[in-house]
């Protein structure tokens, strides 16, 4: 505004006196606030020639940092090239155009001389057997001596050991599988590229020698029998071999012996020996080592006591306390039959039985 001094229209009415003079420069009258001269600051003149009168206060940050989310974008791109580069790496691609072998199986029933010798208490037919020395289970198969080959290490040696034993557990004591139910246990340790003929085993059972399902496990016809004792005594070996510089082999050489009762009889009935000797041979490249998988390629099983003309390629049915074989051989064999393999039963020896 103007200046200290007289109003533009001269001293109003009613001046002040001299007493009140002290207080002419806050007491205006409305000619001057009139004539009175405006001036607002601008936004920006604000800004720079004047200080703010309250402080800004800086809004806390609530989420990543740049540097934060960088590194995390490093960490993912690693990550994916990582995953990326395992599956397209030639190593385990030369490794998938590999052939899978199928299983070879033969399956030979062994057909008593007489009638299935029983008793009451099953440890009293394995303590009359030549199974009296065999272990309970799966600590019937020691482990061999090892070391590492010429293109495996001591490791990779021990874990073609420990998946053969698995499945042979898994194939000879799981009680589901032995009872007739379902085989997952032994197909998930299989190589993907035997899961067809597997799966084909099962589904459409056939004695020719690929697809017959008591050359992939041991179980029984339910129907019939059942295990009249869960401590499964076993015994056997297992011994490895590099074939090339690709691939380990085990041979295992199980014979598990079973006690069985008639399905559905009384606890006290009279229960008998069910053997079954197993020769398989194992196969491992290096992916089946790194994914804990097996080859099964050869599968040669006698078991007993069995009647020749009964059919074993689905499921056992043995024969129990007090019965005998039925008489005849084997099934018939077409000679003219593509791929035709030849059925064969075997006499089981009056000593691999318990004795009274």
């Amino acid at each position: 505004m103007g200046g200290r001094g007289e109003p533009p229209d001269g001293p109003p009415e009613g001046a002040f006196s001299g007493a009140e003079d002290e207080y002419r420069s806050v007491v205006f009258d409305e000619s001057f606030v009139r004539a009175a001269r405006l001036q607002e600051y601008s936004a920006q003149e604000r800004t720079i020639d004047h200080t703010p009168a309250v402080r800004r206060r800086r809004t806390p940050h609530t989420g990543l940092s740049r540097q934060a989310l960088a590194l995390l974008l490093v960490i993912a791109l690693a990550f994916a090239t990582a995953i990326f580069m395992g599956i397209r790496t030639p190593y385990r691609s030369a490794l998938a155009e590999r052939p899978v072998e199928e299983l070879r199986t033969t399956v030979v029933p062994l057909a008593p001389q007489g009638p299935v010798p029983g008793a009451a208490d099953p440890q009293e037919l394995y303590a009359h057997s030549r199974a009296a020395d065999f272990e309970v289970g799966a600590e019937g198969i020691p482990w061999p001596a090892h070391g590492s080959t010429a293109h495996f290490s001591d490791s990779q040696v021990v874990a073609a050991l420990t998946y053969a034993r698995d499945y042979i557990v898994a194939s000879s004591l799981d009680p589901a599988v032995l009872a007739g139910g379902s085989p997952d246990a032994v197909r998930s340790l299989l190589d993907p590229g035997q899961l067809d003929q597997f799966d084909q085993s099962f589904a459409h059972p056939a004695a020719d020698g690929r697809h017959l399902p008591t050359g992939w496990l041991v179980r029984f016809d339910p129907a019939r029998v059942r295990l009249a004792d869960p401590r499964i005594r076993m015994r056997g070996s297992l011994r490895t071999a590099e074939t090339d510089a690709d691939t380990l082999e085990v041979a295992a050489d199980p014979t598990v012996v079973y006690a069985l009762r008639p399905a559905g009889a009384a606890a006290d009935a009279r229960a008998s020996l069910f053997t079954v000797r197993r020769e398989l041979l194992f196969r491992f490249d290096r992916d089946d080592l790194r994914l804990h998988q097996v080859q099964l390629v050869s599968s040669s099983v006698q078991a007993g006591p069995l009647s020749c003309p009964g059919d074993s390629a689905e499921r056992f049915r043995p024969l129990l306390a007090g019965q005998s074989a039925q008489a005849g051989g084997p099934a018939a064999t077409d000679p003219y039959a593509p791929d035709a393999v030849p059925a064969l039963c075997g006499a089981l020896a009056p000593d691999a039985e318990p004795k009274p």
